[in-house]
Order: structure tokens, then C-alpha cells, then sequence
């Protein structure tokens, strides 16, 4: 027995989540936080929830706004790569910190470390779209949304 997807079983609430989610994705454009960066973030914390839907989702939009094909191959393991640029290396950490929760002895030392290459404003950016991508992921895991064959 398939569970209710909850977006559909509660629209009005489904609808406040994505104007939260515009919000944010706004907010962190202005303060400095790139599209590829905030694509990178929506890809490496459903990599770790196991959220697939999220996952084809965001693939599909980080190579829309650029991020190379490599970048995305290699995104599990980014922390044994060169690829990855002081300020991705970041917003990366800030994505698994804000995903594995508890924070850890060791996640909160990437964080502070994370902090400074930034700066405060991008920083707390890449925050919320962790804290973001995180509850969508949740919404479709429970939903049990499927992903659908693309068609080439």
C-alpha cells in the first residue's frame, strides 16, 4: 500500500513550503550564495538522506546553472578531490553538518572552519538552504515520491 503523498494531502501547507523554500533561495542569492553553490548543497544533503527524488530534481537543475558534470560525479567523495573550490569546499561542509545532525565534535569544527572563507552572509545562506533542502527531502521520502524515467 502506497503512502498519501503529504504536499498533495495537505496543498495549503504544501504551498507555504514552497513559498518558504522561494524565500531562502532569494535571500541567499542576494547575500552572495551562488546557483551552483545552492545546487551543490540541494544535491549533497539528499546524497546522504537517500532522498532520490531530490536527487534527480537537483542534478537536472545544478547542470542547468553549471556545475560541470565531473563536479557531480565525484560529489559523494568531494572531500579527496582538488574539483572543489575553497568556497564549494564550504558550503559542502555546511550542507553535511546541517544534514547529519547532532552536530559532532567534527562537524562543528568544519563549520567554524567553513565560516571564514565566506563570510557571515554567505554562510548563513548556505545555512538555510541546508535547512531547506532538508525539509523538502523529508516531505519526499514520507511521500514516497518516485522518480520517473527522463526521456532523451
Amino acid at each position: 500500500m502506497r503512502r498519501p503523498f503529504i504536499d498533495k494531502a495537505m496543498p495549503e501547507v504544501w504551498q507555504a513550503a514552497v513559498a518558504f523554500a522561494s524565500s531562502v533561495a532569494e535571500g541567499a542569492l542576494r547575500r552572495g550564495l551562488t546557483p551552483q553553490e545552492s545546487e551543490l548543497i540541494k544535491l549533497r544533503a539528499p546524497q546522504m538522506n537517500g532522498c532520490v527524488y531530490c536527487l534527480d530534481l537537483h542534478a537536472g537543475k545544478a547542470r542547468d546553472v553549471g556545475v560541470s558534470q565531473q563536479k557531480l560525479d565525484v560529489l559523494p567523495a568531494w572531500r579527496e578531490t582538488g574539483l572543489f573550490d575553497d568556497r564549494e569546499r564550504a558550503v559542502l561542509a555546511v550542507a553535511e553538518a546541517a544534514t547529519a545532525l547532532p552536530l559532532s565534535e567534527e562537524s562543528t569544527g568544519d563549520l567554524f572552519g567553513a565560516r571564514s572563507v565566506p563570510g557571515d552572509q554567505v554562510f548563513a545562506a548556505a545555512e538555510w538552504v541546508a535547512v531547506t533542502i532538508n525539509a523538502f527531502n523529508r516531505i519526499s521520502i514520507l511521500s514516497g515520491h518516485p522518480v520517473r524515467p527522463r526521456r532523451l
